[in-house]
């Protein structure tokens, strides 16, 4: 793996100089130079770069050496992955994460912190300045509103989730009042979340055309706010909120969603923005990026990180081409037995979990399993990095294609069904949202209890990024993630960045 260590404060970069940028689709960013806030923002265009901008943070993968996204270190800390690599000091700060006695102020994924902080200050600046732009039709006006409302609340609830005690910044401030700062109460920062949502809901699009695809609609915000809900334990809201975005259990929704039929083509390059994805987070290849500008990189590096070590396809083994060879990997993330063995017999297994020793047993491929810290011999197989998504311009690994969806309907069945079980309400409607995600499988019915409900949420998001937070927010993860050392009482958050507890008023989480 290249290095090329870049550091930062997030805090003070909130105030720094605005960089432009423009782009012909959305996100497929092209810069167009530099300009200060004093005099941007002065044409329609200059408003749309200033909303592009508050998106950006949402797929940049760079900034720091301890190169992190979502995924990384989040399937590190749970029971899904290890943090593999190459060694143990291989991208510490993941280490840190799947071993939690090396979690330190120092030693944590920091760039969680700057990169949200970042889409904070972003879209704090962009909704300072949207009702003086000359030329802006009230119209545009109302939706890149809506639209930075939206993300500063995704950022939020990002940023409270993981530190829980974090400065709550609802316009933009100067560089002597970034020091100033303390943390709020983290009820307070929920509740500025959930107005940024309510506002935002009647004024975001129902749909967007495909060339706007990527961009805040009122299903994704609703989606949102039934989460945020749910986080709350309101579960009644929760429950209302999500059944807006759902609709019909197992039919098509008032904003088009409805489960894929076959599952593994949810996850796929070449079915993007497809009708179970509510929010998805855009990468492309499009834009040649190198280890030169790696560090603004648009491209999905995830999927080079978790590819098998040293990988080569055998040329002579019946059935193999290009189209199930992968591009070699960094072999991070490796999957545990523990989720191996739960999955082993569902349909979903195949589309989640590449058993890369039973291939090279039969001589299908090579993969160098000696050279992988933690190897299993098991990878993700949602991302995994296929040498026909391989990128022909550029560096490959810093230019896959592959999205993430971060909110997809199947997720949001499971919380609805969980809010209603919970609330001790319409049980039947649990039942049927629970069954629905089975039955696209082709699994039978089970009672729809919060342990059942808790495990298809296992089973059916597995590697998504979603499973460290369910294990907090069920109180299950000082039990399930004791042989990682979790500590109840500390894990359940991570500590605030050393960086950001210089020359500054905020205080450590308790226990770091």
């Amino acid at each position: 793996m290249k290095r090329n260590y870049i550091k930062y404060s997030a805090l003070l970069f909130l105030g720094a100089t605005i960089f432009s940028a423009c782009s012909e689709s959305f996100l497929e960013l092209t810069p167009k130079g530099e300009s200060l806030e004093s005099n941007y923002y002065s044409s329609p265009d200059e408003a749309y770069a200033g909303v592009i901008a508050a998106y950006s943070p949402l797929s940049s993968d760079g900034f720091e050496w301890n190169y992190s996204t979502t995924l990384g270190p989040l399937n590190s800390a749970s029971d899904d992955c290890a943090a593999g690599g190459g060694s143990s000091s291989d991208m510490s700060t993941w280490q840190a994460m799947n071993d939690y006695s090396q979690l330190t102020s120092a030693n944590m994924p920091s760039i969680m912190w700057n990169l949200d902080f970042t889409g904070v200050a972003n879209s704090n600046l962009i909704l300072s300045k949207l009702g003086a732009v000359p030329g802006l039709s009230s119209a545009l006006q109302t939706r890149y509103t809506a639209e930075a409302q939206f993300l500063r609340a995704h950022y939020y609830f990002d940023l409270v989730r993981l530190f829980k005690n974090v400065p709550l910044m609802t316009t933009s401030v100067t560089l002597t009042e970034i020091y100033q700062q303390t943390q709020a109460k983290p009820e307070d920062v929920y509740a500025q979340i959930e107005k940024d949502l309510i506002a935002a809901i009647p004024n975001l699009p129902a749909t967007v055309t495909s060339d706007e695809n990527g961009r805040a609609t009122q299903g994704a915000a609703k989606a949102l706010l039934g989460k945020v809900y749910l986080y709350e334990q309101k579960w009644a809201l929760a429950a209302a909120q999500l059944q807006d975005v759902n609709g019909t259990p197992g039919g098509t929704s008032q904003y088009g969603y409805h489960l894929l039929a076959n599952f593994g083509d949810i996850f796929s390059p070449d079915n993007k923005f497809n009708a179970e994805s509510i929010f998805e987070i855009q990468h492309t290849q499009s834009q040649n990026y190198s280890w030169g500008n790696w560090n603004m990189c648009h491209g999905n590096i995830y999927v080079e990180m978790i590819g098998p070590r040293s990988y080569s396809l055998t040329a002579n083994y019946p059935g193999n081409t290009s189209t199930n060879m992968f591009y070699p990997g960094w072999g991070f993330n490796p999957i545990l037995p523990g989720l191996v063995s739960v999955m082993q017999n569902d349909p979903r297994y195949k589309y989640t979990i590449i058993n890369l020793d039973s291939l090279m047993a039969v001589g299908q491929c090579y993969y160098s399993k000696s050279s992988s810290y933690q190897a299993t011999g098991y990878f993700i197989a949602k991302y995994a990095p296929l040498l026909k998504y391989k990128s022909t311009t550029g560096t490959p690994e810093l230019n896959f294609p592959n999205d993430y969806i971060e909110i997809r309907l199947a997720d949001t069945y499971l919380m609805e069904a969980e809010a209603l079980v919970q609330a001790g309400t319409n049980q039947s409607r649990a039942q049927a949202l629970l069954d629905a995600v089975r039955a696209r499988v082709g699994l039978s019915s089970i009672p729809a209890t919060l342990t059942n409900i808790y495990n298809e949420r296992r089973l059916e998001l597995a590697t998504e990024g979603h499973r460290w937070f369910d294990l907090v927010r069920t109180g299950q993860a000082a039990t399930v993630l004791a042989s990682k050392n979790f500590t109840k009482g500390k894990n359940e958050i991570l500590p605030i960045p050393l960086a950001e507890l210089t020359n500054t008023k905020l205080v450590q989480n308790p226990g770091y």
